[in-house]
């Protein structure tokens, strides 16, 4: 498994590629790759007689360097006047080293934040309200102003306290399931069909709808109707059993 080899001021291919390049004073966009090659090579083989162990992304780039100097040895073959010319082989290089300034640069960036966040430290927000030393509030009232609307305040609490002895809330009992199922059996044995839509007319609530669509599966589930839909989101139509039918009749 490769792993990242870090030498002196090195950390990966890459990093010493740069090095190379600068410190042989030469441009990102006009590398003498033979030089480069053969100094390159020449690290690897110091780290192997270091008997340390080269990791796969050095050999990858030490054999791009290798196949980019066999390209550059080549003759480029002549342009004629009036066309582009050929594309440089280093092309590929210069914008992975780009590439790879560019998020060092950041990465470097972004240990120097952390650095510096390292010495700040924080502690949470307190109370300071009781030193602030703020004056009172004194509210400018009149006395007669003050006794006008506590009494104010005083007759709309007896109201309130008359309005709750005479008038008491009442909360309509809810439907219960078996309740509603017996309905929605009595309503067929009338009508032998019925869509479920219509099974719904008198929901005045979602508890009602709610409490509707469970008294229908539960009646599915005793297979006491039966329910049919012929197009897909249409109207269901649920009737009763047979046995369920007489079932009623004889109660």
């Amino acid at each position: 498994m490769g792993y990242k080899v870090k030498l002196d001021q090195f950390e990966g291919p890459f990093d010493l590629l740069v090095y190379l390049i600068e410190h042989a004073q030469m441009s990102i966009y006009d590398i003498r790759v033979s030089q480069i090659t053969t100094q390159y090579l020449d690290y690897i083989e110091q780290m192997k007689k270091q008997d340390i162990a080269v990791g796969s992304e050095f050999m990858v780039l030490a054999a791009m360097l290798i196949e980019l100097k066999s390209r550059m040895l080549l003759p480029r073959p002549k342009v004629a006047e009036g066309t582009e010319e050929a594309e440089d082989p280093r092309k590929e290089l210069v914008q992975k080293l780009l590439e790879y300034k560019k998020f060092k640069r950041a990465s470097e960036l972004l240990a120097d934040q952390e650095e510096r966040m390292l010495h700040i430290y924080t502690k949470p927000q307190e109370d300071l309200t009781e030193y602030t030393k703020q004056p009172d509030e004194i509210l400018n009232m009149d006395l007669n102003q003050f006794v006008k609307a506590f009494h104010l305040f005083l007759i709309r609490k007896r109201r309130l306290e008359e309005v709750r002895k005479t008038y008491a809330r009442v909360e309509r009992q809810r439907m219960t399931i078996e309740n509603r199922i017996q309905q929605m059996k009595d309503r067929l044995l009338e009508r032998e069909r019925l869509t479920f839509r219509e099974l719904l007319m008198g929901a005045t609530s979602r508890y009602d709808v709610v409490v509707t669509f469970m008294s229908l599966l539960e009646l599915l589930k005793q297979h006491a109707v039966t329910a049919q839909q012929d197009v897909r989101y249409g109207e269901i139509t649920v009737s009763l059993q047979e046995e369920t039918q007489e079932e009623q009749n004889d109660q």
